[in-house]
């Protein structure tokens, strides 16, 4: 796989056994997969090998008259996981009665973008390798290559998910969000067994994209329309780096969820230490951030017999 490396740092044999060891620890405490197999970064190396390679590529692609789109790939892998596992749930379409969007809810609707890009990916590993790689997999591998692409850490994604065949819009109800205190941020990482910690470094991943102004701590000024788009980082707002965490300890984070992580008043015993650790040292959270990804990556993949290999993102396969 193209993914060898974790990290492009001159200590990247360090860094992936740092990467691996929180992976492996993480994983202990993680949901299991439901089928009784284990996830691999090989599961493809036989019956797909250039699967990375393609969804790369389709990525490179879109990003130049998209350049929003690896942040908001990351994003979709994000709001996959937190519902009802890594399964690719988030990517069905209405197909009443029986499947109802996930897309429509609070967090997703007019926000979640970058479906069609995933489309693109789907169709050119249907030609690559018919039948072979999973929506849910699809998502794992787009969320690295997005953030590698603009900067950030690479890693292992470990893979053999398989796709769901059902939505839990009630569930999808209840992703993080915005405007979320910092305690009910926390008891929703708990929930799918992520840390402080691993809260800490996957808000990171606000250092890139755009958001509504009407999500913001400053909200929209005067003239914006409520979904005019601001940086996420002022900064460096198309590069995955820790200035995130600078505007955090500036006061200059543009959520009002990302700032809680300092200024609520329990943060100072939990979140506060590791913001200014994760400030300070980019590789602390580059490895932290990988090993964060590859933890929730494990929430619950459905593998072995269970689930599917949908033909059409969108679509549950037919049954005859």
């Amino acid at each position: 796989m193209a993914a060898s490396s974790c990290f492009s740092s001159p200590a990247s044999a360090l860094a992936a056994l740092c990467v691996l060891l929180l992976a492996l620890a993480g994983a202990a405490l993680g949901h299991r997969p439901s089928g009784g197999s284990a996830l691999s970064s090989t599961f493809y190396d036989a019956s797909c090998p250039s699967a990375y390679d393609v969804v790369r590529r389709v990525i490179q692609n879109a990003r130049v008259s998209d350049p929003r789109i690896p942040a908001s790939l990351i994003r979709l892998h994000f709001h996959d996981c937190f519902v009802t596992g890594c399964d690719g749930s988030l990517l069905l379409d209405d197909d009443l009665p029986a499947i109802q969007t996930e897309k429509r809810v609070p967090a997703n609707n007019n926000s979640a973008r970058g479906f069609p890009v995933v489309d693109d990916i789907k169709s050119a590993l249907e030609e690559a390798c018919p039948g072979i790689v999973s929506c849910a997999d699809i998502l794992a591998l787009a969320a690295e290559i997005s953030v590698e692409l603009a900067g950030g850490p690479r890693w292992r994604v470990l893979l053999g998910r398989r796709d769901g065949t059902t939505t839990n819009v009630q569930s999808a109800r209840n992703l993080p969000n915005f405007f979320d205190p910092l305690n009910v941020l926390q008891e929703k990482f708990r929930n799918v067994n992520l840390d402080d910690t691993d809260l800490v470094a996957l808000q990171g991943a606000h250092t890139f994209g755009k958001v509504q102004c009407q999500f913001t701590q400053q909200n929209c000024t005067a003239g914006q329309s409520s979904g005019a788009l601001e940086n996420l980082d002022q900064v460096t707002p198309k590069v995955f780096d820790n200035k995130y965490y600078n505007n955090l300890l500036e006061g200059r984070a543009q959520l009002p969820s990302d700032q809680v992580m300092l200024s609520d008043p329990s943060a100072a015993a939990t979140t506060a230490p590791i913001v200014h650790r994760f400030a300070g040292n980019q590789q602390d959270f580059f490895r932290n951030f990988a090993a964060s990804m590859i933890k929730m990556g494990n929430i619950s993949p459905l593998t072995g017999k269970d689930g599917e290999i949908r033909s059409n993102c969108r679509r549950v396969n037919k049954r005859y």
